[in-house]
């Protein structure tokens, strides 16, 4: 079997390893992310925020946040196929999504491992949600002083071009949000 072949068997074996332990952790966060909020509360906010982070009620912060590490990390540096696929597992794994996130560092590093969050999500379930997170983001990097502009077609380069809910490709909303000044969407 030539090495070539073999690495890419090695590659996909990790990338399915990876995606059984997303779907764990998303199987373990699903009842906290599914679970009913009663909105009639007038205390309803204040208890949500005041309550556990999903992540620490589920008892999981730790394996959660080194799985998106892994996601990112192979997002990064695995070809369009490799992209695509985590692209793909996200997308099916809601509750992982929801809950799981890194702490930002106000860092050229933090903020492009947040825009790698923002691409591998492609979208999420709403291109609004992502756009005004993607807008807030570029307004905290100014805040920090970070120019954030070449983070953000660096990033575009590796994300996905199908326009999936009418309002453009994640490609095409970060290049948009590099080319206005000040950086975002708006």
């Amino acid at each position: 079997m030539p090495a070539r072949l073999g690495r890419a068997r090695d590659a996909m074996g990790e990338l399915a390893e990876l995606e059984e332990w997303v779907a764990v952790i998303d199987a373990c966060i699903e009842p906290i992310a599914t679970r009913p909020v009663d909105v009639t509360d007038p205390d309803w906010r204040r208890k949500m925020q005041e309550g556990p982070r999903p992540l620490d009620e589920a008892g999981i912060r730790p394996e959660a946040e080194a799985a998106l590490r892994d996601v990112l990390s192979r997002y990064e540096e695995g070809d369009e196929a490799v992209r695509s696929a985590l692209r793909a597992l996200l997308e099916r794994c809601h509750s992982f999504c929801w809950a799981t996130v890194l702490p930002l560092e106000p860092t050229p590093e933090g903020f492009r491992q947040r825009l790698l969050e923002m691409s591998v999500e492609d979208q999420g379930r709403d291109t609004r949600d992502m756009m005004v997170a993607l807008n807030d983001l570029c307004g905290q990097a100014r805040d920090a002083g970070v120019d954030i502009r070449q983070l953000l077609l660096n990033v575009a380069e590796l994300s996905s071009d199908v326009d999936k809910y009418g309002m453009g490709s994640t490609r095409d909303i970060l290049v948009r949000a590099a080319g206005r000044d000040p950086v975002g969407l708006w």
